[in-house]
Parts: C-alpha cells; sequence; structure tokens
C-alpha cells in the first residue's frame, strides 16, 4: 500500500493532524505507529475506519498521552495483526515540507516543556521531532552596526501575548570562563518581539587579553529567569555549521557572532 502525507500539522493543542493519499481503503483496525530513531521504542495509535470506498483519509492523534520522549520518531501505517514480517507496515511519504513560520510562531506562543513538529525527511518521508521546550529568546537577526552588537527575535514558550504591551528588558552578556564579568544595556520587549543592542567596546574592555566567549541573555520582567538566546524555530538545524556571520574588528580585535552545537548563540572575541 502506498500511503502520501498531503498535509501534516501538529496544532496548537499538540496534536497530529495529516491529510492521507492511500491508494486502497485502510483497512478495519489499521494503526499509526511512531518509532523512535536510535532506541527503536514505538507508539502506536489505532485508527479508525475510513470506508471501504476511501482513497484520501484525514487523521487525528493526541500526541501528549502518547508519553513520546525527545528525539527523532519515524511514522509507519500498520494493517492487519502485525505479526506477519512479510510486510505490513508502510512508511508514511510526504509531499508537506511542514514549515510555515507564521505558524511555528504561534505555537511557540504557549508555555510548553514539549514541542512537537512534523516535518519532511530529506528522503521524502514524514517524520516527527519532539524536542524539550523552555522559555527561550529566539534569535531572527544578528548584525554588526556603528560598533555595536544588534539582536531581534520573538520570545517563545513564554506565554506572552503578541500584542501591542511594553516589558521592561535588557540584553546581557556573561563571558563563559575566567573571572565574572557582564556587560548589559536596555532592551525593547514589545509583545514577544524584541530588539536590543550594546556597544562593542565594553564587551572588549571587558575581554580578559582581548580574547573569550560571551553568552547573551535576555532578561524581561515578568520571567523567573533570564532567557538564552538561541535560533531553534525554523527548519536550520545545525547552525554551528550552517550558519556563519562575517566578523568586525574594533581597535584591531576580531568579533563575531557563533552558534554552539544546541544552536544557541555566543560573541566570540579574538582568536
Amino acid at each position: 500500500m502506498r500511503v502520501v502525507v498531503t498535509d501534516a500539522e501538529v496544532t496548537l493543542a499538540d496534536v497530529l493532524s495529516l491529510r492521507l493519499s492511500i491508494d486502497e481503503p485502510l483497512a478495519e483496525g489499521t494503526r499509526l505507529v511512531l518509532r523512535q530513531r536510535g532506541t527503536g521504542t514505538e507508539s502506536k495509535v489505532v485508527l479508525g475506519t475510513p470506508g471501504a470506498e476511501a482513497r484520501d483519509a484525514s487523521v487525528a492523534v493526541s500526541l501528549a498521552p502518547l508519553d513520546l520522549g525527545p528525539g527523532r520518531w519515524d511514522i509507519y501505517l500498520e494493517q492487519g495483526s502485525g505479526q506477519d514480517p512479510s510486510g505490513t507496515r508502510t512508511r508514511v511519504q510526504s509531499v508537506d515540507p511542514g514549515f510555515s513560520l507564521d505558524r511555528l510562531d504561534a505555537y511557540a506562543l504557549s508555555r510548553r516543556t514539549l514541542a512537537y513538529r512534523a516535518y519532511r525527511t530529506l528522503n521524502g518521508y514524514l517524520a516527527l521531532r519532539i524536542s524539550e521546550a523552555g522559555p527561550v529568546a529566539d534569535v531572527r537577526a544578528v548584525w554588526f552596526r556603528e560598533g555595536r552588537f544588534e539582536v531581534t527575535g520573538v520570545l517563545a514558550y513564554t506565554g506572552f501575548e503578541d500584542d501591542d504591551a511594553h516589558h521592561t528588558a535588557r540584553l546581557a552578556l556573561r563571558s563563559t570562563s575566567g573571572p565574572e564579568a557582564a556587560v548589559t544595556a536596555a532592551a525593547t520587549v514589545k509583545g514577544v518581539r524584541f530588539h536590543a543592542a550594546l556597544s562593542l567596546c565594553d564587551v572588549i574592555a571587558a575581554t580578559p587579553e582581548y580574547e573569550g566567549l560571551w553568552e547573551p541573555s535576555l532578561e524581561v520582567d515578568g520571567l523567573e529567569v533570564p532567557l538564552p538566546l538561541g535560533a531553534r524555530i525554523d527548519d536550520v538545524d545545525g547552525k554551528r555549521r550552517r550558519v556563519h556571520y562575517p566578523d568586525t574588528r574594533v581597535d584591531g580585535v576580531p568579533v563575531r557572532p557563533c552558534y554552539t552545537v544546541d544552536d544557541e548563540l555566543r560573541l566570540e572575541v579574538g582568536g
């Protein structure tokens, strides 16, 4: 049986919503199987009977009750008893890239501990990625201008409304090594949108021997802990390898933004 997803979405209520195109009717008792890559752990959900003449079907699966852990989950349809090794299981293909920045931004407005995302793999199959989620300042743009480091983005998983409300905030840079040092500046937060800038001269002056790594965070009134600056709400994974910003020089000292293996932003001085 050939199964192709024409539309895939994880709704705001963490429901996996799929539109399937199939070349034969789904049998009674057909199961949607989610298999975790690496561990082989599986979770199965029995689907309803869509009808003998159906050539497409809509599927909605609530993900939270399945107790799925972080990682990548491949998706299959399974028919019959599941005991036949000759093949009752079909991996689900997809023509939906599963990416809409507006949809991802709306999803990130709510407070969450886990974030679910349906997407199409490089080989054209449907998969589900589950990530741990907590309040974060999601970076959308970084640049140097007139001797300043500037950054813009959105607050994710904070529960803040996307409105015109202003929140008192500040951007802080803290050294990741050596003696405790910090450089701070006021930031603008309107609803869930933020903009912040600080002087690179202040960063250079606070950097021992003009070489070090700085970790930015956004401190916002109404939130208990500072928000790390990262970039996860998009379709680019592994930014440490794939995203490279041009550097600048301040009094001859090179400064460049970079990402960690966890897609968190850093400011590198010297080197």
